[in-house]
């Protein structure tokens, strides 16, 4: 068996000698993994980085073998991430998330977004909103979406800037407002609206994936939150990395 597509690289690790085994969120075969012969070369370990766009060819004798990979390199964004510890911090979670979706699972959207975050990872004027909305995408895929077009009280789609923690869909601020201490904030952005989000919105947006996604996907299956995450927080709320 054998095909050919484009890919981000999610991680490697060590394989016999000289080999490594690579992880990759593929565009038409989900997140794949295959060998890869000589992956510890000089050649190949500068095109082997978590974030780089590779184009992937993928043999095996049947489909169900972990098969091998033939690997060129298309864009290599990880030599701007070295620099950025937000960025490293950025890119090993964002591998996290992907590794939650089913292995050879296709996803196109999510592949699509994924290549829209690494092209911004370490400019702290853009991947903090495009993190959060692509924690959002990961929730919606699976299976845990939240609905923000309505609110759940009144059914309007406008004014809404709450979320509620129970049932996950948006509340309007005047059906929200008796419990306004016990919603999640809904920031603006996360609807499409137009603007630079401020450092308070990222931190609520991201506030606001947290709870879902520990309460829905890390919780169940007995894992606890990164510790990276929260570390990616501060530094993406204050615009500092930490030294």
């Amino acid at each position: 068996m054998e095909w050919i597509d484009s890919g981000y690289i999610l991680g490697v690790r060590r394989h016999g000698e000289s080999s490594v085994i690579l992880e990759a969120m593929t565009r038409d075969h989900g997140r794949h993994l295959g060998m890869v012969r000589g992956g510890r070369s000089r050649t190949l370990q500068p095109v082997l980085q978590p974030g780089n766009e590779v184009q992937l060819t993928w043999r095996a004798r049947i489909e169900g073998h972990l098969g091998h990979f033939a690997v060129e390199g298309l864009t290599l964004h990880a030599a701007r991430f070295l620099s950025s510890r937000q960025a490293l911090f950025a890119m090993t979670h964002v591998a996290a998330l992907v590794r939650l979706l089913p292995e050879r699972d296709p996803h196109p959207g999510l592949h699509e977004a994924l290549g829209h975050l690494v092209e911004v990872l370490g400019e702290p004027d853009l991947a903090p909103a495009l993190i959060a909305r692509f924690e959002l995408e990961v929730l919606s895929d699976l299976g845990f979406g939240l609905d923000l077009a309505t609110c759940a009280v009144t059914g309007r789609q406008d004014d809404l800037i709450y979320v509620s923690p129970k049932s996950g869909r948006a509340v309007c601020r005047e059906a929200g407002a008796p419990w306004h201490d016990r919603l999640l904030r809904l920031p603006a952005f996360l609807r499409g609206e137009d603007g630079m989000p401020a450092a308070g919105d990222i931190a609520d947006a991201l506030r606001l994936t947290q709870y879902f996604l520990e309460r829905d996907v890390f919780a169940p299956r007995g894992l606890a939150m990164p510790e990276g995450r929260r570390v990616l927080l501060e530094s993406l709320v204050t615009g500092q990395e930490k030294g």
